[in-house]
């Protein structure tokens, strides 16, 4: 039988969400609270793979268990409260449901949606923003954030040597927005990501605001195809995964 786990977490204090040989990881933690309580060993995938200090505001992932019928609403809803119970506060799970053997909260989602949190002055929410001392044209930003659209290969954003057949993601929003008078939001989706390519998107849009890069420029990074034309990545405490998105009919027949 295969679950969908539904939860959020503060990535602060770990080294991403995918399990490493020498820090603590969000797949870790979770594997070893199921497999407590479930009382067989089990192994979450999921939807995607935060990078150290990245946050989550939502995650999905899948977990597959040995049984006959599936779990009811009602002891999913108790395996939830336990799972809170036993995982550390910064980890809160939100809903598990039963879905079909060939749901994959990978493979399966049809875009995942991330905000990037700027901050133009002091504040004390920093730990969870990325503080930018020089001023920023947020026009000249947006327009740049509009080019990506013009665009499917950003090998110019992602990390080097990873083991992806294609460099090439749909974008299907990107904006920044003005969520106070000192904090700006920038919102991208994309039905991919490749590794480490929000946070060099991000850096590269402040190249662009803070006058070191043209919109030309931005164009000719992009057509680069070269790590080293981008920007600086900004730091991952600011980035938040928000959304994961799945066929909805699809997910309604298989619950």
């Amino acid at each position: 039988m295969r679950y969908f786990i539904y939860l959020s977490y503060d990535g602060a204090r770990y080294h991403g969400w995918q399990i490493q040989p020498n820090g603590i990881s969000v797949q870790e933690t979770l594997n070893k609270a199921l497999t407590t309580l479930l009382r067989q060993t089990i192994e979450v995938t999921g939807a995607g793979r935060t990078d150290a200090g990245v946050n989550a505001s939502l995650m999905v992932a899948h977990y597959d268990v040995e049984q006959d019928e599936p779990t009811s609403t009602d002891d999913l809803h108790q395996l939830c409260y336990r799972l809170n119970k036993l995982v550390p506060p910064d980890i809160a799970i939100h809903k598990i449901e039963h879905v079909s053997d060939d749901m994959h909260a990978r493979f399966s989602a049809t875009s995942r949606t991330y905000h990037y949190y700027v901050l133009t002055e002091k504040s004390p929410f920093e730990p969870y923003a990325y503080r930018f001392p020089q001023p920023l044209d947020f026009d000249k930003m947006n327009e740049a954030a509009k080019i990506l659209f013009e665009y499917t290969d950003f090998t110019s954003f992602s990390k080097l040597h990873t083991d992806v057949k294609t460099n090439n993601c749909k974008i299907m929003e990107a904006h920044w927005d003005k969520v106070s008078p000192i904090k700006w939001c920038f919102t991208i989706k994309a039905d991919r990501f490749l590794r480490n390519m929000v946070r060099a998107i991000v850096g590269t849009l402040i190249d662009v605001g803070r006058g070191t890069l043209t919109l030309d420029d931005f164009r000719k990074v992009i057509e680069n195809k070269d790590r080293c034309s981008a920007g600086t990545s900004v730091p991952g405490n600011a980035l938040f995964l928000c959304n994961v998105e799945y066929n909805l009919a699809e997910l309604k027949v298989k619950n």
